[in-house]
């Protein structure tokens, strides 16, 4: 895949136009560094003149005004590295968040196919890789071309076969330039791509590293390690090696030229044509259009890597969601009801495998209503379609076929995030950040008054916990909530619903794996939780399906049992009725 040099010209204005003032200051310091170093030749040519002429009275003034020239050139080349550095770090970031957020709003379907390393290094490490095209590359290729341009329009000025002769050879380099670019930018794809297959291989086991220690898979880590870095290696040497040949190729074309010219200017030298002072000038331009012609070799390589790295943020940017965020419906801020009507759903298949056979419904003819501060018991094996409604009702993923409605509202009809606000969900397996207490509850939204917090805290039972933390709701939690133990996480999960107060609350298996204390301070939390509220509950532990209204049992993504808990729970032939006097945990271990 390629891209044009409109997607340059179009990416570089879109993050660069917030920024106009400070790269317009950029450009005019670099067009006064331009036409100082396009003045200081002049200035060394008339002193050797002078020198040679006898008159050593101009000297003093020629050297001092030389030696100020270099050091007001020196002070503007300071300058523009600042501006260039700042002007970098800001588009950049632009970029990446730009990145992030679109890799959020992705679905579901999109993150099962991507590794986290991988997309860490897609977002941070491709876009590494366009910091200077952000920073310097457009200032520095129009920065060098006026300079070229200049130091050419001076050589012409000098004698017109020294100039011709040095266009003559800036063509030859321009058109290898054309030639070379695009041809090259499909080795360092290659490598970027490799790189981020090799990143995301190591993010993966890194944070698996307990579990790849405790089964002894660590040589397996390893070999797979290197047949990853055996399959870098090759094609980083390749991309550097040929982004590098054209480099190369510009420095023996740029010799030939200055050896051309060089002659020429002796020959004339000799015929009396030029004063040694003007050779001395013709000899320091040409040194001079050497530092353009090489640095847009370099330039080369560097567009050729921030090609590579844009093609990959472009794919990533331009990759669609296969949900559609079309809805304009709000949904009440009270107890929401739900209705799933004959709702069928299969997990979709990568869009690169669209003609591959589709996999298994997991969930098949799913048909229920929930009243508003109804309570659903959601019970089945692992794998029998629990979890996916779940993830129907928080719009992770649309079903197949069928309708869910919320409050009467068909799901595509609502925003996604205001779906979302509307649903509070508390999972056996809690994701805490390495951030405030504060952060952590509130998900960083910083209009949850501190008081609120405390008072949620209290309510769940967690204040003796939160009295014990050194610097309160600003105390830094560990990245994993390591240090926590695994009921203080599922409690603060449910200060998280508390503080979101929504009409609708899924807890899957939420009291699972806890100790008897800490169970009786979450049932407490759950009871607190669920007043006034629709809920649907996925438990295996009968003391939280003593709450439910109705029962829901799924097997392999059916159906085979609905109704009232107690009409369910009386009658001798059901087979909730059954599981109950089995016992829950067992029966559906």
């Amino acid at each position: 895949m390629q891209i044009s040099r409109n997607y340059y010209i179009s990416t570089l204005l879109k993050y660069l136009k917030p920024l106009w003032h400070q790269s317009l200051l950029l450009l005019i310091l670099l067009l006064i560094g331009i036409g100082l170093r396009l003045l200081n030749p002049q200035i060394l040519a008339a002193f050797i003149n002078t020198a040679t002429a006898g008159a050593n009275s101009q000297l003093i003034q020629l050297a001092l005004l030389f030696l100020g020239i270099a050091l007001t050139t020196q002070l503007i080349s300071l300058l523009e590295t600042y501006l260039a550095a700042d002007i970098g770090l800001r588009t950049t970031n632009q970029l990446r968040a730009d990145l992030t957020l679109h890799c959020l709003e992705l679905d579901m379907s999109f993150h099962n196919q991507q590794t986290p390393g991988a997309l860490i290094e897609r977002i941070d490490g491709d876009i590494s890789q366009l910091n200077y095209f952000f920073a310097r590359f457009a200032i520095d290729f129009l920065g060098n071309s006026i300079f070229a341009v200049g130091v050419l329009i001076a050589l012409f000025s000098i004698d017109w076969r020294i100039g011709l002769t040095a266009i003559a050879f800036v063509i030859i380099l321009l058109f290898t330039f054309n030639q070379f670019n695009y041809r090259v930018i499909p080795y360092f794809q290659a490598e970027r791509a490799s790189s981020a297959a090799l990143f995301g291989f190591l993010a993966e086991r890194l944070s698996g590293t307990e579990d790849v220690r405790s089964s002894g898979a660590t040589a397996y880590v390893m070999h797979r390690f290197y047949e990853r870095s055996r399959d870098l290696f090759p094609k980083l040497v390749k991309a550097q090696t040929f982004g590098s040949g054209v480099f190369s190729t510009w420095s023996v074309f740029f010799t030939l030229g200055k050896a051309v010219i060089l002659g020429i200017s002796i020959v004339l030298f000799f015929n009396n044509a030029f004063a040694i002072g003007t050779v001395y000038l013709i000899y320091r331009y040409i040194e001079l259009l050497e530092q353009p012609i090489q640095q847009f070799g370099r330039q080369v390589q560097d567009l050729q890597q921030a090609g590579a790295a844009l093609i990959r943020v472009r794919e990533l940017l331009t990759t669609q969601s296969r949900l559609r965020d079309l809805g304009q419906t709000t949904l009440p801020h009270q107890a929401l009801s739900v209705s799933f009507e004959n709702v069928d759903f299969r997990y979709p298949t990568p869009e690169q495998d669209a003609n591959a056979t589709p996999p298994d419904l997991v969930l098949r003819d799913i048909s229920f209503s929930l009243s508003p501060t109804s309570i659903l018991g959601l019970l089945g094996r692992t794998g029998s379609g629990k979890t996916t409604i779940t993830r129907l009702l928080l719009r992770l993923y649309d079903p197949t076929r069928g309708t869910i409605r919320l409050s009467g509202v068909n799901l595509p009809d609502i925003p996604i995030a205001a779906l979302r606000e509307h649903i509070g969900m508390v999972t056996q397996e809690i994701q805490l950040f390495h951030a405030s207490v504060r952060d952590n509850l509130t998900l960083f939204e910083p209009s949850i008054p501190d008081a609120r917090i405390e008072e949620v805290i209290q309510e769940v039972g967690l204040w003796d916990w939160y009295a014990s933390l050194p610097s309160g709701l600003d105390t830094l939690l560990a990245p994993g909530g390591s240090g926590l133990s695994a009921g203080q996480a599922q409690l603060l999960a449910f200060v998280r619903v508390f503080l979101k107060n929504p009409g609708l609350i899924i807890l899957d298996e939420a009291s699972s794996r806890l100790d008897p204390v800490t169970e009786q301070l979450l049932e407490k939390a759950i009871a607190r939780l669920l007043v006034g509220r629709t809920a649907i509950i996925i438990a295996h532990r009968l003391a939280t399906l003593k709450r439910a209204d109705q029962i829901m049992i799924l097997e392999d993504g059916d159906c085979i049992e609905s109704g009232s808990r107690e009409e369910l729970a009386t009658n001798p032939d059901s087979r909730f009725a059954q599981l109950l006097q089995i016992g829950l945990e067992e029966a559906l271990a």
